[in-house]
């Protein structure tokens, strides 16, 4: 039988490897045989926005409509939320069929614990869409294709607006130091630099991610994850960023009450809208959501540029072209098994089929253009005509390598802690030192388990 134990599911050690398959679709469709007989398959995603929430309804819409006998629940869940959500759904026997998770610990958290069918042989027997070979990468564990990438991929950079930077005459900012400059300027114009709702964490921990890779690229935060050699979240670049933040919030580059404000009811963007914050550092979906409020403001006003570099490290050598994002977006794991532990194959298929045809055929994936998320497919960055979403484009390209969330890359009982000490690192509660305690001793009990 498939264990379901809740403990196993917060503290299983990643141990395995991650492995890359490249595998291009055919034209003449190569697909599983569905069943004829009635099936529901009931699925949980995180799109509660338009155009996303849309855009992903319709293509459940195409497939029913293409088998009529097969009907999908689905279920659309609040971003914020999710993670403790479907936990808790697993740890009661109620885990959903299909569902959206973003690759990384937790992926194999639930692989390990029995939520997860391993689909590497259908994935290489079965057509499916061309997958860049990042977006494959994020999908497996241990050498097993565990999830169907279909978000897009999803850079993180600075959104501005143009016209309050023409107005107080600043350019965009190339380095550090620059950006600070920046900042100070905005502020004697009467504009708060950047807009921030940290009540939800994880976007706080934007900035923090940014500035350990420009000050240290991949090396100390992958000696931090390891725990190995001395490895630690209190090493010189984590310190380094945890000043920088605090040093920013006490000087006012933020607006006031940010963390009580909440990214998912879209505070921070309405921040833009009234002039009273002049930058976001935020995800690319954001171009989409904000182009949804407003096309005429986002044509008027939206710019984009990179985070910038930190002159002092890439003097001494460090690499500046570590980008923060994903090449996988969301994808969807898969959760059909019968009574007995043994796999519902019919339900499996199914599920291969919405997730690898319907949300990726041609309405998807050019409503997704549309919609400012460039698929996770081959080719398809060539065809961004959108000027904001082409520089999010060459920045995640032009990239070394792309560092995952941390909330989405450490294990889930460590992301907790980890968001938890954002909220704190930012209210000025507790130092850099003492959040880099917390975070390693986090980190070890989970790899002592």
């Amino acid at each position: 039988m498939r264990k379901k134990a809740l403990a196993t599911l917060l503290t299983a050690a990643m141990v395995g490897s991650m492995f890359s398959v490249t595998a291009g679709a055919e034209e003449a469709k190569n697909l599983p045989e569905l069943t004829t007989e009635p099936l529901t398959i009931t699925l949980w995603d995180i799109a509660t926005e338009e155009p996303t929430k849309g855009i992903q309804e319709g293509a459940v819409q195409r497939f029913m409509a293409d088998y009529p006998n097969i009907t999908v629940e689905q279920v659309h869940q609040q971003n914020d939320n999710y993670k403790q959500q479907l936990i808790v759904a697993m740890s009661s026997g109620e885990a959903p069929d299909m569902y959206i998770h973003w690759g990384g610990g937790p992926m194999a958290e639930y692989y390990k614990s029995g939520f997860v069918n391993d689909i590497t042989e259908m994935y290489n027997t079965y057509d499916h869409p061309d997958f860049i070979d990042g977006a494959v990468a994020q999908s497996t564990y241990d050498g097993k294709m565990l999830a169907i990438p279909f978000g897009g991929l999803s850079g993180c950079d600075i959104f501005y607006n143009k016209t309050i930077f023409a107005e107080v005459g600043v350019e965009v900012p190339t380095t550090i130091d620059e950006l600070e400059a920046v900042c100070d300027k905005l502020i004697e114009a009467g504009y708060v630099p950047f807009s921030l709702a940290n009540g939800s964490k994880w976007t706080g921990s934007m900035y923090y991610m940014y500035l350990v890779a420009r000050h240290s690229g991949n090396e100390q935060f992958d000696a931090a994850y390891t725990q190995a050699d001395g490895g630690s979240f209190t090493s010189e670049a984590f310190i380094w960023a945890g000043e920088k933040i605090q040093d920013w919030v006490k000087k006012g580059y933020f607006n006031e009450g940010f963390n009580s404000l909440v990214t998912d009811n879209g505070e921070d963007r309405a921040l833009l809208y009234d002039n009273t914050c002049a930058m976001m550092l935020h995800g690319s979906w954001q171009t989409r959501s904000i182009a949804a409020d407003s096309q005429e403001w986002y044509d008027a006003n939206l710019g984009t540029f990179r985070f910038p570099e930190d002159a002092e490290a890439k003097e001494a050598g460090v690499d500046q072209n570590v980008e923060v994002g994903t090449a996988i977006g969301n994808g969807f794991s898969f959760n059909c098994w019968n009574e007995d532990g043994s796999v519902d194959q019919a339900k499996l298929d199914a599920c291969y089929v919405l997730a690898t045809q319907y949300y990726s055929d041609d309405t998807y994936n050019e409503e997704q253009m549309a919609s400012n998320t460039i698929p996770s497919i081959n080719g398809y960055d060539a065809q961004v005509e959108d000027p904001n979403m082409q520089i999010v484009a060459k920045v995640f390209f032009d990239a070394t390598s792309v560092q995952l969330w941390y909330d989405q890359y450490l294990p889930a009982s460590v992301t907790e802690v980890h968001k938890d000490t954002m909220t704190e690192l930012f209210g000025l509660e507790k130092t850099p030192q003492e959040i880099g305690e917390q975070m390693d001793a986090a980190m070890q009990e989970y790899l002592a388990q």
